[in-house]
C-alpha cells in the first residue's frame, strides 16, 4: 500500500518530538496531523479520521493505553502504532492487549518506523481478502483450504497443531501476536499461560520452514512478547536487525 494519500496522526505531548516527527514522516509522504494528548486526539479522530496513529504509550492525563483502547472502540480500520520505552515488556503486552497493530522502543530509527508503519497499513489493506485465499511468503506457499504448505514447490508435512499456528500467524503477517493470544487462537479459550508449550511448536515449525532455524527469517520472536511471521521477499518488511 503506499502511503501518498495515507493519512497520520502524531500523538505526543513534546511539542519538539512532534515536530521532528512531522517533518520527516511528511518527507517520507505522510499527510501528518498533530495531537499534543490523548484527550486532543480523541475528540479530534471522529471528525478527522486518519489512517494510522503513532500513540507515545507515556503520556500526562489519559494514559497511551486508555486511548489506543478507546480508539480501537472508534473503529477497526484505524492502524495503531504505540511508541514505548525499551525494555519494558509489560508495555508492549499492555499495548497489543488494548489493540495496537504494532509498537516500536526508544530509541528507534526512522527507517524502522516508517517499515512498520508501512506492514500495519499493507495489513489494513489486504483484510478484505478471503480467508482461504492463497498466501506466499518467500518460498512458502499456504494453501488454508487445502491445508498444504509448499517450500520451493515441495510439500511440507504438518501435524494439524503446527499448521494451524503456522497459518494463523501468516494470516497475521507482520503483526506481533502475544503469546496469550496465539495460545487461545490456536489451542483454545481455556489456554494462555502454557509457554513453554507454544515454545515447543515454535521450534519444531522453524526445523521445518527455516534455512536456518537458529537465524529465522520467517518466525521472528518478540522477547518476552510473543511472534511474528515476517515476508523475507518483501522490502517492506521489518527485518531480523531492526526487531
Amino acid at each position: 500500500m503506499g502511503n501518498g494519500n495515507c493519512k497520520l496522526l502524531i500523538v505526543d505531548d513534546e511539542p519538539a518530538l512532534r515536530k521532528a516527527l512531522r517533518t520527516s514522516l511528511t518527507a517520507s509522504g505522510f499527510d501528518v496531523s498533530e495531537a499534543r494528548n490523548g484527550d486532543e486526539a480523541l475528540a479530534l479522530l471522529p471528525q478527522t479520521p486518519v489512517d494510522v496513529v503513532l500513540l507515545d504509550i507515556n503520556m500526562p492525563g489519559t494514559s497511551g493505553i486508555e486511548v489506543c483502547r478507546r480508539i480501537r472502540d472508534l473503529s477497526m480500520r484505524t492502524g495503531i502504532v504505540m511508541v514505548t520505552v525499551r525494555d519494558s515488556e509489560e508495555d508492549k503486552v499492555q499495548a497489543l492487549e488494548a489493540g495496537a497493530d504494532d509498537f516500536i522502543t526508544k530509541p528507534y530509527r526512522l527507517r524502522e518506523m516508517v517499515a512498520r508503519l508501512h506492514a500495519v497499513l499493507r495489513r489494513l489493506s489486504t483484510q478484505q481478502n478471503a480467508e482461504n485465499a492463497i498466501l506466499r511468503a518467500g518460498c512458502l506457499e499456504l494453501d488454508p483450504g487445502r491445508r498444504r504448505l509448499l517450500k520451493n514447490g515441495v510439500e511440507i508435512h504438518l501435524s494439524p497443531k503446527e499448521f494451524d499456528l503456522l497459518a494463523y500467524l501468516f494470516q497475521h503477517q507482520d503483526e506481533p501476536v502475544i503469546h496469550a493470544k496465539l495460545l487461545r487462537a490456536v489451542w483454545g479459550p481455556e489456554f494462555g499461560g502454557e509457554l513453554e508449550y507454544l515454545r515447543s511448536y515454535v521450534k519444531m515449525l522453524r526445523k521445518k520452514i527455516e534455512d536456518d532455524p537458529a537465524h529465522p527469517e520467517y518466525l521472528l520472536t518478540e522477547p518476552w512478547v510473543g511472534y511474528r511471521f515476517r515476508n523475507p521477499s518483501d522490502p517492506e518488511s521489518p527485518s531480523p536487525e531492526d526487531e
